[in-house]
């Protein structure tokens, strides 16, 4: 599937931010296309990892920019923030667009790049490039969880160490 990276080591980031997520009790919105095409479901561990907002995801009709589907945009804006953290399966495509989009709306975007790759290393090379030039700013799982949690010793800092370590290889 996504050539840049281990597809499962890009899933499994995202369930972890997921699941970190749903830990600190941050605002999670999800979003699919065209579920019942060739694009199909989000994968069962993010599913698991944020049952709540998984049920309550938008499901966009085939629109490739997630940023320009009036409904995902809505329930983003109605979370109240923002700084935004963004991944997405493809970074050319289901990262790049809306995270660019929404830095033109005035956001701060972090979009955590081994949650998602690309199917040829060119591709993923230009959409980190044009992140970048349109003032997106990359990091990795890791780090913006470190960047959440802030201080280990903190009531959720344990569990997400051993989140993290579970993901280790």
């Amino acid at each position: 599937m996504i050539k840049t990276q281990d597809p499962n080591a890009a899933l499994k980031n995202a369930a972890l931010l997921a699941k970190t997520a749903v830990m600190l009790g941050m605002p999670l919105v999800l979003t699919s296309s065209v579920e019942d095409n060739f694009q199909g479901l989000i994968s069962p561990l993010i599913q698991e990892a944020a049952p709540e907002a998984y049920a309550k995801r938008v499901k966009r009709r085939g629109i490739v920019d997630a940023w320009t589907d009036p409904n995902f945009k809505a329930a983003v804006v109605a979370t109240g923030r923002t700084k935004l953290i963004m991944t997405g399966v493809t970074t050319d495509i289901c990262l790049l667009f809306p995270a660019i989009g929404a830095v033109n709306d005035g956001f701060e975007v972090k979009a955590v790049i081994d949650a998602a790759g690309s199917y040829f290393e060119i591709s993923e090379t230009m959409a980190r490039l044009q992140m970048q030039d349109a003032g997106v700013i990359l990091t990795s799982t890791i780090s913006i969880i470190a960047e959440l949690v802030q201080d280990w010793s903190a009531p959720h800092g344990p569990e997400l160490q051993k989140l993290m370590m579970a993901s280790m290889p």
